[in-house]
Protein backbone atom coordinates (compact mmCIF):
# COMPACT_ATOMS: atom_id res chain seq x y z
CA UNK A 1 0.00 0.00 0.00
CA UNK A 2 1.28 3.50 -0.91
CA UNK A 3 1.57 6.70 1.06
CA UNK A 4 -1.60 8.45 2.19
CA UNK A 5 -2.92 11.16 -0.15
CA UNK A 6 -1.13 14.48 0.33
CA UNK A 7 1.96 12.98 1.95
CA UNK A 8 5.41 13.43 0.48
CA UNK A 9 7.86 10.57 0.29
CA UNK A 10 11.43 10.84 1.52
CA UNK A 11 12.65 10.15 -2.03
CA UNK A 12 10.62 13.09 -3.36
CA UNK A 13 12.10 15.37 -0.70
CA UNK A 14 15.64 14.22 -1.57
CA UNK A 15 15.10 14.81 -5.29
CA UNK A 16 13.55 18.23 -4.62
CA UNK A 17 16.42 19.24 -2.36
CA UNK A 18 18.99 18.04 -4.90
CA UNK A 19 17.27 19.95 -7.73
CA UNK A 20 17.05 23.07 -5.60
CA UNK A 21 20.74 22.90 -4.72
CA UNK A 22 21.70 22.40 -8.39
CA UNK A 23 19.70 25.45 -9.48
CA UNK A 24 21.13 27.50 -6.61
CA UNK A 25 24.65 26.50 -7.68
CA UNK A 26 23.96 27.41 -11.32
CA UNK A 27 22.64 30.84 -10.35
CA UNK A 28 25.40 31.48 -7.81
CA UNK A 29 28.05 30.78 -10.47
CA UNK A 30 26.74 33.81 -12.37
CA UNK A 31 25.45 36.14 -9.66
CA UNK A 32 28.39 36.04 -7.25
CA UNK A 33 31.21 36.77 -9.74
CA UNK A 34 29.22 39.58 -11.38
CA UNK A 35 28.41 41.06 -7.97
CA UNK A 36 32.09 41.07 -6.98
CA UNK A 37 33.30 42.41 -10.34
CA UNK A 38 30.82 45.31 -10.31
CA UNK A 39 31.60 46.00 -6.65
CA UNK A 40 35.30 46.06 -7.56
CA UNK A 41 34.54 48.48 -10.42
CA UNK A 42 32.75 50.76 -7.94
CA UNK A 43 36.05 51.18 -6.08
CA UNK A 44 38.04 52.00 -9.21
CA UNK A 45 37.68 54.78 -11.78
CA UNK A 46 36.20 52.28 -14.27
CA UNK A 47 32.58 52.49 -13.11
CA UNK A 48 32.80 56.26 -12.79
CA UNK A 49 34.06 56.52 -16.37
CA UNK A 50 31.26 54.24 -17.63
CA UNK A 51 28.72 56.24 -15.63
CA UNK A 52 29.87 59.57 -17.06
CA UNK A 53 30.00 58.19 -20.60
CA UNK A 54 26.47 56.76 -20.51
CA UNK A 55 24.79 59.31 -18.22
CA UNK A 56 23.18 61.31 -21.08
CA UNK A 57 21.67 58.19 -22.68
CA UNK A 58 20.57 56.61 -19.40
CA UNK A 59 19.05 59.93 -18.33
CA UNK A 60 16.32 59.41 -20.95
CA UNK A 61 15.10 56.51 -18.80
CA UNK A 62 15.65 58.28 -15.48
CA UNK A 63 18.62 56.03 -14.79
CA UNK A 64 22.17 56.80 -13.66
CA UNK A 65 24.99 56.16 -16.11
CA UNK A 66 26.15 53.00 -14.33
CA UNK A 67 22.79 51.38 -15.14
CA UNK A 68 24.18 50.91 -18.66
CA UNK A 69 26.28 48.10 -17.20
CA UNK A 70 23.09 46.33 -16.07
CA UNK A 71 21.54 46.63 -19.52
CA UNK A 72 24.69 45.41 -21.28
CA UNK A 73 25.00 42.39 -18.99
CA UNK A 74 21.30 41.61 -19.30
CA UNK A 75 21.33 41.87 -23.07
CA UNK A 76 24.58 40.10 -23.83
CA UNK A 77 24.96 37.62 -20.96
CA UNK A 78 21.63 36.92 -19.24
CA UNK A 79 19.15 38.20 -16.68
CA UNK A 80 21.05 36.66 -13.78
CA UNK A 81 24.16 38.67 -14.65
CA UNK A 82 21.99 41.79 -14.74
CA UNK A 83 20.56 40.92 -11.32
CA UNK A 84 24.07 40.51 -9.93
CA UNK A 85 24.93 43.99 -11.22
CA UNK A 86 21.70 45.52 -9.88
CA UNK A 87 22.38 44.14 -6.40
CA UNK A 88 25.88 45.59 -6.32
CA UNK A 89 24.80 49.08 -7.42
CA UNK A 90 22.96 51.57 -5.23
CA UNK A 91 19.78 52.00 -7.27
CA UNK A 92 16.39 53.26 -6.18
CA UNK A 93 13.26 51.15 -6.37
CA UNK A 94 12.10 53.20 -9.37
CA UNK A 95 15.41 52.65 -11.18
CA UNK A 96 15.32 48.92 -10.52
CA UNK A 97 11.73 48.77 -11.75
CA UNK A 98 12.54 50.63 -14.97
CA UNK A 99 15.52 48.32 -15.58
CA UNK A 100 13.43 45.22 -14.90
CA UNK A 101 10.73 46.33 -17.32
CA UNK A 102 13.30 47.15 -20.01
CA UNK A 103 15.07 43.83 -19.51
CA UNK A 104 11.77 41.93 -19.67
CA UNK A 105 11.52 42.98 -23.33
CA UNK A 106 15.18 42.88 -24.20
CA UNK A 107 17.49 40.30 -22.62
CA UNK A 108 19.88 37.56 -23.75
CA UNK A 109 19.85 38.97 -27.28
CA UNK A 110 22.46 36.68 -28.87
CA UNK A 111 20.86 33.45 -27.65
CA UNK A 112 17.25 34.43 -28.20
CA UNK A 113 17.93 35.99 -31.60
CA UNK A 114 19.66 32.77 -32.70
CA UNK A 115 16.60 30.82 -31.57
CA UNK A 116 14.29 33.20 -33.43
CA UNK A 117 16.36 32.76 -36.61
CA UNK A 118 16.03 28.98 -36.31
CA UNK A 119 12.26 29.28 -36.50
CA UNK A 120 12.47 31.55 -39.53
CA UNK A 121 12.23 35.06 -38.06
CA UNK A 122 14.40 37.92 -39.23
CA UNK A 123 17.20 38.58 -36.74
CA UNK A 124 17.15 42.30 -37.56
CA UNK A 125 13.41 42.52 -36.97
CA UNK A 126 13.58 40.55 -33.71
CA UNK A 127 16.35 42.78 -32.35
CA UNK A 128 14.63 45.96 -33.55
CA UNK A 129 11.30 45.06 -31.95
CA UNK A 130 12.83 43.93 -28.66
CA UNK A 131 15.20 46.89 -28.32
CA UNK A 132 12.45 49.27 -29.46
CA UNK A 133 10.04 47.94 -26.84
CA UNK A 134 12.72 48.19 -24.17
CA UNK A 135 13.47 51.81 -25.09
CA UNK A 136 9.79 52.82 -25.29
CA UNK A 137 8.94 51.08 -22.02
CA UNK A 138 11.95 52.65 -20.31
CA UNK A 139 10.90 56.14 -21.40
CA UNK A 140 7.23 55.54 -20.54
CA UNK A 141 7.86 54.08 -17.10
CA UNK A 142 10.37 56.79 -16.27
CA UNK A 143 7.48 59.26 -16.60
CA UNK A 144 4.80 57.02 -15.09
CA UNK A 145 6.64 56.03 -11.91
Amino acid sequence: MGSPPGSVSLDTLKRGLQSGLEVTWQLARILIPVYFIVTFFKHTPILEIVARLFAPLMGIFGLPGEAALVLVLGNFVNLYAAIGAIVSLSLSLKEITVLAIMLSFCHSLPVETALAKKIGLSAVNVIAVRVGLAVLSGIAFNFLL
